[in-house]
């Protein structure tokens, strides 16, 4: 069995999307559909429903998706091994990052770097749930994600505290208006992150306690893109402080959120049972240049 066209399938169940998992390959959509074409004719049989733009998988996919996530973790950590018999002279390390977060690892990426340059440093963007089944199959070496982790099995390293707030467009509120409730968000059409997201999950939760379910219009895995539909008046949004920072003040506005607070505890991830030394390096790193936050009252 081609290992790619394995990978290549697995990317495309993970991204929801043959365009998404080309983009994350640097590869071109047809070579996406055409090896997972041969995998298909290889086991004998469809992996994949395609629905117009979605994909679902059959009954033989979710098989070969499960158990084709453990095979590439091996084939990974084969390859991992075999590099460090002449330690981090070369190597891999694969880490995954949601989107909005990666300002935070920048500096630790280039201590890195500079550090380790002959070790390939692979990063992958995505949801905090995926990242988080990447981590246990042993696709990913380290994960970023939301603490804590109920999983068992995973350790982690905290980095980051930071509280998200509400976003409306300029032409609806003022900065001047201060802190806002979930409860009085009840009304506004919502845009938000994709449910893969940690953050998607937790402004749920949040309007379930204020009693409401949000009415959510538009969701994506990017947080300008929503920064830009808030713009529009599409919707509000839910995004960290660290997200907004970066959009524009005139169009859109920053209300921070009570009753209840939503607050992100980021954090590494990682296997208890193996850790590669590129991967121990990298933790390494980011405990130079981290210190844990302290936690809330």
């Amino acid at each position: 069995m081609d290992v790619r066209a394995l990978r290549y399938f697995v990317e495309v169940v993970n991204q929801q999307s043959f365009t998404r998992a080309a983009e994350v390959l640097h590869v071109t959509q047809p070579t996406i559909s055409k090896m997972v074409r041969s995998l298909e004719e290889e086991l004998g049989g469809p992996l994949l429903i395609r629905d117009g733009r979605h994909t679902r998988l059959t009954e033989a996919g979710k098989v070969v998706h499960a158990r084709g996530q453990a095979v590439l973790g091996e084939v990974a950590r084969l390859r991992q091994e075999v590099a460090e018999v002449d330690g981090l002279t070369r190597g891999e390390l694969t880490i995954g990052i949601p989107p909005a977060t990666g300002s935070y690892f920048a500096r630790a990426i280039g201590a890195y770097r500079q550090q380790y340059p002959d070790v390939t440093l692979r990063l992958r963007e995505q949801g905090t749930r995926a990242l988080e089944d990447a981590v246990v199959s042993g696709e990913l070496d380290i994960g970023v994600t939301f603490l804590p982790v109920s999983r068992p099995g995973l350790a982690s390293y905290p980095v980051a505290r930071q509280a998200a707030s509400a976003l409306f467009p300029a032409s609806r509120t003022s900065a001047a208006a201060g802190p806002v409730s979930f409860r009085e968000l009840a009304d506004y059409p919502f845009v938000l992150y994709e449910d893969d997201f940690a953050l998607a999950r937790m402004v749920s939760d949040a309007c379930a306690s204020a009693g409401f379910i949000p009415n959510v219009v538009a969701r994506s895995r990017y947080w300008d893109f929503i920064g830009e539909l808030v713009a529009a008046d599409v919707g509000i949004g839910i995004l960290p402080d660290e997200a907004f920072a970066r959009l524009d003040p005139a169009r859109i506005v920053r209300r921070p959120v009570r009753d209840p607070e939503v607050v992100w505890d980021l954090g590494l991830i990682w296997r208890e049972d193996y850790v590669s030394r590129a991967a121990r390096a990298w933790l390494e790193c980011c405990e130079r240049i981290f210190s844990p936050p302290a936690a809330s009252n």
